[in-house]
């Protein structure tokens, strides 16, 4: 298979990826017609992307979301509801798409925050106006820059955490440096979900004397879902 039908093989499984309309626990119509929106605008660079090319510059890949896929989002918006989040973080926001779901459940909970780190300006902007068009603008904190350091001091206990940040080519991974930051702040009973399964990541969550819980799911080639329990 060439470079041009390789992506438009992943391109037609992010189309039939989507949640079929009714099924998902979010119900919000105002919210659900920019998720479909976000969703149908994404596309697969011809390069391979970030995974191809790690040590790449995040800006030479601004046009693209490099999302979580919808099953994932339901199940944020799913366990948020079921454990009353208040307080939420996401590594990295992209376009909002993630942000959206975990936005819906803080205003579906009676209120709460959306903490989110960014390193493009642009992405920065896309999110923000996907949030606003959704009417979930006031449940959400985008912080622009280094998530290794605007994530250092999230304000009070984390109920969830998402670390879906861009792999790098050597060293440790962000999502390892990142959950090293993020994981004191996550009560007891919080939970994480890993979208990208980094060797050094798995390694940590794993590690019994962490304390965390960890099982892989069987959504988007395997999502990584933790629980902290001391």
């Amino acid at each position: 298979m060439n470079a041009e039908s390789n992506v438009e093989a992943i391109e037609k499984f992010l189309r039939e990826a989507r949640t079929p309309k009714g099924e998902s626990p979010l119900q919000d119509p105002q919210v659900n017609a920019v998720i479909d929106r976000v969703w149908a605008s994404q596309r697969y660079p011809e390069d391979g992307g970030p995974r191809a090319n790690p040590s790449c510059d995040p800006a030479d890949y601004a046009d693209y979301g490099f999302s979580i896929f919808p099953a994932q989002g339901d199940l944020i918006y799913l366990l948020c509801r079921a454990m009353r989040a208040t307080r939420v973080v996401e590594f990295a926001t992209s376009v909002g798409l993630s942000t959206l779901y975990f936005a819906a459940a803080m205003r579906d909970n009676g209120g709460g925050t959306v903490i989110g780190s960014e390193l493009v300006p642009s992405k920065v902007l896309t999110a923000r106006r996907n949030i606003d068009e959704a009417g979930l603008s006031r449940y959400v904190d985008i912080r622009e820059g280094d998530g290794r350091q605007t994530l250092k001091d999230l304000g009070g206990p984390v109920d969830f955490a998402l670390f879906d940040g861009w792999p790098l080519g050597s060293g440790p991974s962000l999502a390892r440096q990142v959950i090293e930051i993020v994981a004191p702040q996550i009560r007891i009973g919080g939970f994480l979900m890993n979208d990208n399964g980094e060797p050094d990541y798995m390694e940590f969550i794993r590690d019994p004397s962490n304390g965390f819980l960890s099982v892989k799911l069987p959504i988007k080639g395997g999502t990584e879902l933790s629980v902290k329990i001391s």
